[in-house]
């Protein structure tokens, strides 16, 4: 009697030395993902929700293999097995949305829901699966494979949008969910091969602990990458403003300087306002992320104002403000502000014209507007004037890569342009 006690416990140690590496696997991730703020949050809830998960299902695992051990206890093992069932496809959709964060999930829930409901049933009546009194686990025609099926449909859904991720991208990283479908898959078959062979955890769970590192570190380089990109945005813009900025300090300069001759109360007041156009370009050089609305609005009223003690009442500025309570990257309106004075209104014979800047709320966000009634231009074709235009490129790569906003140009000859900004909806 103590021989085989002892060799049960020798056993039950042996394996759980077998599953430790797996667990360990898990706990770091786990550490790792708290600790790691170079992921965005939302993609740091979906991993800890997925790591939940599968440290559940490595745990189903494990009882459901005690369990077949000594004495049946059919009810008790109906229930983990369902479980287990039930959870598999719940994981493979984690690794959807991981994927896909922004795709919406529609006819996926309703297979994870009829896969869960078909197992729910088999806990009391045999739809899916049997288990004699002999602990023997049975799978019945009809509903037997509905998890296998479910799973497979979600893997094939997973694998093409692991595939068009790569596809569209094309860097190197961008294989790690592909090869991380593959490494499921290939869990499928080694599992068919044990056949009936009792195992702790099996080559299924193992594999999707694995996959879930993949998918960490996919996302990882993929922040890596973003803020590379941020970083060579932000030099250009600093470029750009470097090239674009010195015609306007010396007109301005030169303007306030005739005011102090002819009016030196409107020149003292146009110091004050050019010193808080240039504290507003310093500070935003600065702003990594976004700025409030009104901020960058302001400064874009700032330099208006500085051009229309320039132009007088040959610039003509009308607002439309309906909504002010989002952020905007620094430096966007401004440019494009400038480019319908300077490439708009004083291109028009006579120099005379009006800009028109107007903000609202939309069902998905907010955008802003900016339209001029200058000659306008054939879009997609630069004009021959000798400059660089890197403009306008700039601000939509920084839309882009701070917030994912873009940049909507519309523009007609002898009508004028119309240039939009588009902000998605932000997190209050």
């Amino acid at each position: 009697m103590g021989d085989a006690v002892s060799r049960f416990v020798q056993e039950r140690y042996t394996e759980l030395l077998a599953i430790l590496p797996t667990i360990l696997l898990l706990a770091g991730l786990f550490f790792i993902i708290g600790i790691d703020p170079y992921i965005h949050r939302k993609q740091r809830g979906i991993m800890l929700i997925l790591g939940i998960l599968v440290f559940s299902l490595v745990l189903q695992n494990y009882v459901e293999y005690l369990l077949t051990i000594g004495r049946p206890r059919i009810m008790l093992r109906r229930i983990v097995s369902c479980y287990g069932y039930s959870i598999r496809p719940v994981i493979l959709l984690m690794f959807l949305h991981v994927v896909s964060p922004k795709k919406k999930l529609g006819w996926e829930w309703t297979l994870i829901g009829v896969n869960a409901a078909v197992y729910i049933v088999s806990v009391f009546v045999p739809l899916a699966f049997t288990i004699d009194q002999d602990n023997r686990y049975h799978s019945l025609p009809l509903f037997g494979y509905t998890c296998m099926l479910v799973s497979l449909a979600l893997l094939a859904l997973l694998f093409f949008r692991s595939f068009r991720v790569f596809s569209l991208s094309l860097r190197r990283e961008a294989w790690i969910p592909v090869f991380a479908v593959a490494l499921i898959l290939f869990s499928l078959l080694l599992d068919s091969h044990v056949g009936s062979v009792l195992q702790p955890v099996s080559f299924l769970t193992v594999f999707i602990v694995l996959s879930c590192v993949l998918f960490y570190i996919w996302l990882h380089l993929q922040f890596a990458r973003e803020h590379e990109q941020a970083l060579q945005t932000e030099k250009r813009v600093q470029l750009m403003l470097s090239q674009i900025k010195p015609h306007f300090l010396y007109n301005t300069l030169g303007a306030i300087e005739e005011l102090c001759d002819s009016d030196p109360a409107t020149a003292k007041e146009a110091v004050i306002k050019f010193s808080e156009y240039l504290r507003g370009n310093m500070s935003a050089l600065s702003a990594a992320g976004l700025i409030p609305f009104e901020q960058e609005l302001s400064h874009s009223m700032l330099y208006l104002e500085l051009e229309q003690y320039r132009f007088e009442d040959a610039l003509k500025v009308i607002y439309d403000i309906r909504s002010t309570d989002f952020g905007i990257p620094a430096l966007t309106l401004e440019p494009i502000v400038e480019n319908a004075v300077r490439h708009g209104i004083r291109s028009k014979p006579g120099g005379r014209g009006t800009v028109v800047i107007s903000s609202l709320q939309t069902p998905d966000g907010y955008e802003v507007n900016v339209q001029d009634d200058g000659p306008g231009f054939v879009p997609g074709v630069l004009p021959d004037d000798g400059r660089n235009h890197v403009g306008i490129q700039n601000v939509r790569e920084r839309l882009r890569s701070v917030c994912g906003g873009e940049l909507l140009i519309r523009s007609e000859q002898g009508l004028g342009t119309s240039v939009t900004i588009r902000i998605p909806e932000q997190e209050k």
